[in-house]
């Protein structure tokens, strides 16, 4: 008999114009690591906020089980007293508090009405070993790197006696060494005998570590599979089910490619960079992009591939207008002619966008709707005598919204509460309405679903066949070479290798990524 630690029964939840879920079940057995995939806006982490009490009981239909009883949560912290913890994707850490602090922020150590700052101090440590780290509790969380405040997060987890965690894209914007802590670290709470449920995107780990996934698609559950050995019970899924496997359930169909054919037509040269150098913004002796020279033509999807600390989101900003850099040097031709990016708006000015990596905090305003984030970058073309017609505005915004299949009711709602997949949508949108000719995507798909990524892939496609030169930047190797013509690899700041697409290979590729210069 199946020992269930959770079941949610017949989970509905709605928002204004939006059904996210529709009568979701859900069975997780007590001791496992359970994995939920679907497409961005399938509902996973509407169906997780409503396990924690994030939306509370009786705003959403259906009933939740826990440890055998139903479980009527009205705030995040009765979930935590019931030893159920979320982690978000987005951390909830107070950057200038020190590592202990945060861990026992809102249950603090006291003794006689004060906090007793050396058992604070004394049990963070413990909880710091128990999840690998060496820091010093007193040590600030601005002064850590993301895959560090992502185990932070766990020890302020383990800290509440958790017995269910519960982690929403954990590994989304970590190293390939980071993201290989946190599973070996969630194996061994496994072994501990606490349940995890884990949200991500990232197929060949949850194959590497989950013991079953459930697939949810448009707000339903499709199917549970259990991930190797025998198929779930009601399941025709074979053994050692396979990502292809997955996808089909969370798209609903086969995926023959993940990367739709194109057919390149490259014209002339679009944009050239010569001996292009770069300083620290703040240690300004050190040199974080290094004589970089590159070019990409009309039509040409041209790659970046690079190691974390490459240079390659730095070299992209720079080149935008100097958004990122000190003492910055080298030259920027256009056609063959030289041009002048002293500013984001020369560089708009002279047909260069840049798609951020960083969506939430430099891509979109996220508490604006989605009209004005189109329109924000090209106003404008919109505006006359310093007014800007809201019509023409609307009726723009809802043309992208179609064209670009952002999944939303109108162009009236607000961009903060879309999907991953649909904020990036959002993004190329007010960039397209700006009609660069030269497009730099900083990681176009991180964060997002398969079905999203080929959505994505076949906007860029469709750019580069209108003429766009494109430059993509990737920390994923088959995405680069499943989309790119051509493909430069940095190291250091340096460009230490180019191939074409019929070169390329992922050894050849990671040989020039890790080659010191």
């Amino acid at each position: 008999m199946n020992d269930h630690i959770l079941e949610m029964v017949d989970i509905s939840k709605t928002f204004p114009g939006v059904k996210a879920l529709q009568h979701v079940s859900l069975e997780v057995e007590r001791g496992e690591v359970h994995a939920i995939c679907g497409e961005n806006g399938a509902g996973k982490s509407t169906l997780m906020k409503v396990l924690s009490g994030v939306y509370p009981h009786g705003s959403f239909d259906g009933a939740i089980i826990y440890e055998g009883r139903p479980a009527t949560f009205a705030t995040i912290r009765d979930s935590e007293r019931a030893g159920i913890v979320i982690i978000h994707q987005e951390l909830a850490l107070s950057p200038f508090l020190s590592i202990a602090e945060n861990i026992f922020l809102g249950n603090e150590r006291s003794r006689v009405g004060l906090i007793d700052w050396n058992a604070t101090n004394v049990e963070a440590a413990k909880l710091l070993r128990r999840v690998g780290l060496s820091e010093n509790p007193a040590t600030k969380i601005t002064d850590i790197g993301v895959g560090k405040q992502q185990l932070v997060e766990i020890a302020k987890a383990l800290s509440k006696d958790v017995q269910l965690l519960i982690l929403d894209e954990p590994t989304a914007a970590l190293n390939d060494e980071d993201s290989a802590h946190l599973l070996d670290l969630l194996r061994g709470l496994r072994d501990e005998g606490i349940t995890c449920i884990i949200i991500s995107h990232k197929l060949n780990e949850i194959r590497s570590i989950a013991d079953k996934v459930t697939i949810l698609r448009d707000g339903r559950t499709i199917e549970t599979l259990k991930v190797h050995g025998e198929p779930v019970e009601g399941s025709d899924a074979d053994q050692d089910v396979s990502e292809e496997r997955i996808i089909k359930g969370m798209v609903g169909r086969d995926l023959q490619s993940r990367f739709p054919d194109r057919l390149p037509e490259i014209g002339d040269e679009v944009l050239r960079i010569e001996d292009w150098t770069v300083h620290h913004p703040l240690e300004h002796s050190r040199i974080v992009v290094d004589h970089v020279n590159l070019n990409v033509r009309a039509g040409e999807v041209v790659g970046i591939a690079g190691l974390m600390g490459a240079g390659r989101t730095e070299l992209a900003m720079s080149v935008f207008g100097r958004s990122y850099g000190h003492d910055i040097s080298g030259r920027i031709y256009k056609r063959d002619k030289p041009i002048q990016v002293r500013t984001v708006q020369q560089a708009i000015r002279h047909g260069i966008a840049y798609a951020t990596e960083d969506r939430k905090r430099y891509g979109l305003n996220l508490i604006e709707d989605i009209k004005r984030n189109i329109s924000a970058s090209a106003l404008g073309k919109l505006s006359q005598w310093g007014w800007v017609d809201s019509n023409a505005e609307r009726l723009i915004a809802d043309d992208y919204r179609k064209s670009m299949r952002i999944k939303a009711p109108n162009v009236a709602a607000i961009t903060g509460k879309l999907s991953g997949g649909n904020q990036q949508k959002v993004v190329l949108s007010k960039w397209m309405f700006a009609d660069p000719d030269v497009l730099i995507l900083d990681e176009p798909t991180r964060g997002i679903d398969v079905g999203a990524k080929y959505e994505i892939y076949t906007i860029i496609n469709r750019l580069a066949g209108e003429g766009k030169a494109i430059i993509v930047i990737s920390s994923e190797l088959p995405e680069l070479l499943g989309i790119c013509d051509r493909i430069y690899a940095l190291s250091a700041g340096r460009i230490t290798g180019e191939v074409t697409r019929e070169e390329a290979d992922p050894e050849q590729l990671m040989q020039f990524m890790t080659k010191e210069s």
